[in-house]
């Protein structure tokens, strides 16, 4: 449901995301963003999967990053709001939306950045826009989400009959205060990624520049009640995931480009 603090928090982004630049492993690009959002309430959680069984669901245009040796697939639930073009107010109805993504990494040219295998969402205009805008896997979905304190309930199912099942539910939050990643750590390796990446129909390359502060990440539990995020590429998302939480983040987009 919109809220007057959408408009609030549209005002802040540019001011918020470009607060810090100095932590940027590249340069901003040198062209104007195009659309501004804000995320709360996020959790990251990571879960050790096989390259082998990756590199199946990966094109072999995106190479895979490890840490450690390990590759990694992520499943981040959020809350998305003041979502809305450059130079416009949040509509309301469809600047605030939950949304939850399952992806892994990839760093192509230097630039480290992320492969989303799916992005799940019941705003129906974002999974239209961003299907054609930014060439992702989006998909239709029945999210719900309460916050009682620090305790967020979340629970999603893809709605989307054509489409690989794909269903997570947790109770989640964070259980001490925020830092920004330490250089070299795990959490600093799996969220300072500042573009996404995908591909045309011919199969070349395109990168989405993103740019956020450092991530405020927060220690975090999660009681993971079913998890099948995993499922559509055959991963087994089960056992105790690496987890992070971040209370707030404002972040800007660019336009994809050939890379």
């Amino acid at each position: 449901m919109w809220s007057p603090g959408d408009a609030v928090d549209a005002l802040r982004q540019p001011r918020a995301a470009f607060g810090a630049t100095r932590h940027r492993p590249w340069p901003l690009p040198q062209r104007p963003w195009v659309m501004g959002q804000t995320w709360q309430d996020l959790l990251f959680a990571h879960w050790p999967v096989g390259e082998r069984l990756l590199r199946r669901h990966v094109p072999e245009e995106i190479p895979l990053d490890t840490y450690d040796g390990t590759a990694w697939v992520g499943v981040t639930p959020f809350v998305v709001t003041g979502a809305r073009p450059r130079l416009m107010l949040p509509v309301p109805g469809l600047s605030r939306f939950p949304e939850i993504n399952a992806r892994t990494y990839t760093t192509i040219g230097g630039k480290p950045g992320i492969w989303f295998f799916s992005l799940d969402t019941p705003n129906r205009f974002a999974v239209a826009a961003a299907r054609r805008v930014y060439r992702l896997p989006y998909f239709p979905s029945r999210i719900g989400v309460s916050r009682d304190g620090d305790r967020i309930r979340y629970a999603s199912r893809r709605t989307q009959e054509d489409a690989p099942a794909a269903e997570f539910a947790a109770s989640y939050g964070p259980t001490g205060p925020a830092a920004a990643p330490e250089p070299a750590s795990f959490a600093h390796w799996a969220t300072e990624r500042y573009c996404l990446y995908t591909l045309d129909d011919a199969g070349r390359v395109l990168r989405g520049e993103i740019h956020h502060p450092p991530w405020p990440l927060r220690p975090a539990h999660a009681e993971i009640s079913y998890n099948r995020m995993g499922a559509q590429i055959g991963a087994d998302l089960s056992g105790d995931p690496v987890l992070h939480f971040a209370d707030r983040q404002d972040v800007v987009f660019w336009l994809l480009q050939r890379v």
